[in-house]
């Protein structure tokens, strides 16, 4: 009887992973959706997608990254550095838009992260979700606020060397 159970036991976990195999290689076939007019494509039912380019209310609602209007001309440059200090690969980069891949150590799910420049509101929209599945146990919402956080660290002290090194604001003399 015992040994029964304990090879019925090694064949679901066999096959379980299995299925999380072959899900992790689907998702390195993807690519990310891009821009649906002009902004952020809005998260599918799963839970495993934040986007900030939707009400705040919403599940999969997270705050767009804020920035000082100094740094409007680096902003996208140090977002690109940050996304590649957590792990991220660069696979599409414009002026005011940049698409990364994420992948998992086990297995090799791979996320899509997106960001758009809102140059106007000194903002950075940002989405991140995962390709294949249905929950992710908050690794994107997750990624996003550690980006976020690195961001704001990264435009707080470049603030403030500016402010040492150019007290006076500009068009003063």
């Amino acid at each position: 009887m015992f040994k029964a159970i304990l090879i019925i036991t090694v064949l679901i976990s066999l096959l379980i992973a299995a299925r999380f195999y072959m899900l992790g290689t689907m998702s390195k076939s993807g690519k990310p959706p891009g821009l649906v007019g002009g902004r952020l494509t809005p998260c599918p039912d799963s839970p495993n997608c934040v986007v900030s380019e939707i009400a705040e209310g919403d599940s999969h609602a997270i705050p767009p990254i804020h920035y000082p209007a100094a740094m409007t001309g680096s902003a996208m440059n140090a977002l690109k550095h940050t996304i590649q200090k957590v792990g991220g690969k660069i696979s599409i980069e414009e002026e005011a838009y940049l698409a990364a891949t994420f992948a998992s150590k086990l297995f090799g799910f791979v996320d899509d992260l997106e960001v758009r420049h809102d140059r106007s509101n000194h903002a950075i929209h940002i989405r991140s979700a995962s390709r294949v599945g249905h929950s992710d146990f908050g690794a994107n919402r997750k990624r996003v606020e550690l980006i976020s956080s690195l961001f704001q660290e990264h435009a707080k002290s470049g603030s403030e060397k500016m402010i040492r090194t150019n007290p006076k604001p500009s068009g003063y003399s």
